[in-house]
């Protein structure tokens, strides 16, 4: 079996896929999998905590690419943001900070506070204004608001069955009717088992159901900062409705 450049032998399967594998990188992403199971797929039985992304933010997590994700971007400049917006899982806040640089009351919440830390520095050095919040996307009725337009950047795909149900019915909580969510989560058309679970096309539409309208699945690419550089993604656009699920 042939190895890469840092000695780690290759699986023959490794650059399959459509998308080709440079073997630095693949050493990279080695690395981070043995160093962090945080990133491994959430079970039933191990859900991440919060200390399992402070650990990730004390590094360089794969999804942290210093810029918005081309796809919010495309959104951002389509127009497609408007009033409240509320950044789910925000990381570092590329995309609330995006958000709070084109005019809107923007506020990112996260469960790690090393992220939202160093989100927070990022909104000082650049002069932005935006809201950051160490909260619980599960709980968002704490919050105690309502927002127009929801961005959720490699969350959903984070939970297991239970707090997958959990997470929609807290949208709801935060959420009127007309509110718009927007989502980027990794797809089942991504090869292999590193990082985290795959969601399929039906997983999307069993958990938004009564109270949503979905007006889009489209298949799109996550960019991350380790080999091979993008993975299969969903791109989905739900529409709040009026319905039981409404608080």
């Amino acid at each position: 079996m042939p190895e890469t450049a840092c000695g780690h032998r290759r699986h023959p399967g490794a650059a399959s896929g459509g998308i080709p594998a440079n073997p630095e990188l693949t050493c990279d992403r080695r690395r981070f999998l043995h160093r962090v199971d945080a990133e491994r797929p959430p079970t039933p039985t191990k859900p991440r905590t919060s200390g399992d992304f402070d650990a990730l933010y004390a590094g360089a997590p794969p999804w942290d690419i210093g810029r918005p994700q081309p796809a919010f971007l495309e959104l951002a400049k389509a127009g497609e943001l408007h009033g409240r917006v509320l950044d789910l899982g925000c990381g570092t806040g590329e995309h609330v900070l995006m958000a709070a640089a084109r005019g809107l009351d923007a506020t990112g919440v996260d469960s790690s506070a090393a992220a939202i830390t160093i989100a927070q520095s990022k909104a000082q050095d650049r002069g932005i204004a935006a809201r950051l919040l160490v909260a619980d996307a599960l709980e968002l009725a704490s919050l105690h608001e309502q927002f127009d337009t929801l961005l959720d950047s490699g969350l959903f795909h984070i939970f297991n069955d239970d707090d997958r149900a959990r997470y929609v019915h807290s949208l709801a909580t935060a959420t009127k009717p007309d509110a718009r969510y927007h989502m980027l989560c990794f797809s089942d058309r991504e090869p292999g088992d590193w990082g985290p679970r795959r969601i399929t096309r039906t997983d999307i539409e069993s958990a938004f159901t009564n109270g949503w309208r979905i007006d889009s699945i489209e298949p799109t690419t996550f960019t991350i900062t380790i080999d091979p550089g993008a993975a299969h993604a969903w791109q989905v656009s739900i529409t709040r409705t009026s319905g039981p699920d409404n608080p």
